[in-house]
């Protein structure tokens, strides 16, 4: 086991949601809230690259923070009948992690529900600790309170975490405690353009989970 604590997405990174639960659900609020106004999903995918979810709302289509709010309680319920398969390959990974006597971590914007029912489901653990989008906003990522909560709850170093993501905010959270970050090229296909920016901004880059598996635990 290279990295004790794995800091795991979850949206794109754990389980395939963006094209399949949250951006349909996207254009539901989207046309209730801004008749007349849509988005591609690159474009979707690029935004929330770039400044994340909220602030794309509010940048691009004016979302006032009760629209924000109500968008996000409209979600939940959603997910509770639409839930997203795993990546082929990812609970290997993270079965394996926990045999070896690993941490688990999750800093995702999913919220704590539907990630500890993914995980149950899929995976029949659940993850060490969840940071997720129940918290306030300034504790979400890109802010580093779930890595310096991390290190210090298990006396970790910066070097023993390996961020996991598909986004440039786990980027930006990462540089500031100087944690490694590894992209999750697998979640993002679709977006050559992110693919460029994460291949060369990240420490590593890993194609599928099982290139992920291979690197932290040297094979089967």
């Amino acid at each position: 086991m290279r990295f004790p604590c794995l800091v795991l997405d979850h949206d794109d990174t754990v389980v395939q949601s963006e094209l399949t639960v949250n951006f349909p659900y996207f254009l539901q609020v989207l046309a209730d809230f801004r008749p007349g106004e849509t988005v591609t999903a690159v474009e979707y995918a690029q935004e929330c690259n770039r400044v994340g979810f909220a602030d794309f709302c509010r940048q691009r289509f004016h979302f006032t923070e009760q629209e924000i709010l109500d968008e996000y309680m409209g979600w939940k319920e959603y997910v509770k009948t639409h839930i997203p398969d795993p990546f082929p390959g990812i609970g290997n990974v993270i079965r394996r992690q926990r045999e070896a006597g690993g941490k688990i971590c999750v800093v995702s914007h999913s919220c704590n529900e539907n990630i500890t029912r993914d995980y149950t489901l899929h995976f029949g653990i659940q993850p060490d600790d969840i940071f997720g989008w129940d918290l306030p906003e300034e504790k979400r990522k890109p802010s580093d309170y779930a890595l310096t909560t991390i290190m210090k709850k298990y006396g970790f170093r910066s070097d023993e975490l390996l961020v996991v993501d598909d986004m440039k905010l786990a980027y930006t959270m990462a540089k500031k405690q100087n944690v490694p970050i590894a992209f999750a090229a697998w979640g993002r296909q679709s977006c050559p353009e992110i693919c460029r920016e994460m291949r060369t901004l990240c420490d590593y880059s890993f194609d599928t989970p099982e290139q992920l598996e291979e690197f932290q635990f040297g094979g089967k």
